[in-house]
């Protein structure tokens, strides 16, 4: 399989765009995700140094990343950040929508990789759960979860209008399918 990266990605155009980031909140709770993480793009030689940059004050110094090669069309050995080098490794057997940082001073974190071509308020959906303390979602179902939603969200206004246009109510004159409608009684067939 050949794989070709445009030669100007998003960040050489706009090198000072802020890093779409959200971590999860210092707190006793251990959780599955320490934040997600949304990309510009898929070239992690452009979107690396940014993120490794943005965490070295709350994180420390980040020394490697780890992603699943089914998600980056190149994955570099090595990338520059700001006088060091971050090691990149691949591991097929990883959650192909997590990102793995490690530091030698704090430790290791994992973060939701969100597409770069998601819609902006479906990150937002994902960029807070992710965040969540202590929650036990992981990337890949969290990801497949807010799909299913989203779409779910989209479609919802479609199917409010055409229970309107219908005339918001049911066509039966049994009442709903499933609950039985019991006929009134006639006043002088009541028994005592």
């Amino acid at each position: 399989m050949t794989t070709t990266l445009d030669r100007i990605t998003p960040r050489d155009l706009a090198p000072s765009l802020p890093v779409r980031l959200s971590l999860t909140p210092k707190t006793t709770l251990a959780g599955q995700l320490d934040g997600a993480w949304w990309p510009y793009s898929r070239d992690l030689n452009a979107e690396l140094p940014q993120l490794a940059t943005a965490l070295d004050g709350a994180w420390g110094r980040i020394t490697r990343v780890t992603v699943n090669p089914s998600r980056w069309p190149v994955i570099p050995r090595r990338v520059p950040v700001g006088g060091h080098s971050v090691h990149v490794g691949w591991f097929t057997e990883q959650d192909p929508d997590k990102l793995i940082l490690l530091s030698f001073t704090v430790g290791r974190w994992d973060l939701l990789v969100i597409p770069p071509e998601t819609e902006p308020t479906a990150a937002a959906r994902l960029m807070a759960a992710a965040a969540i303390p202590g929650s036990v979602l992981k990337a890949g179902p969290l990801l497949a979860n807010d799909a299913a939603t989203g779409r779910d969200i989209r479609h919802g206004r479609d199917r409010e209008d055409a229970w309107e246009a219908e005339g918001g109510a049911c066509m039966s004159p049994y009442g709903y399918i499933g609950l039985p409608v019991m006929p009134e009684p006639e006043p002088g067939n009541v028994k005592r």
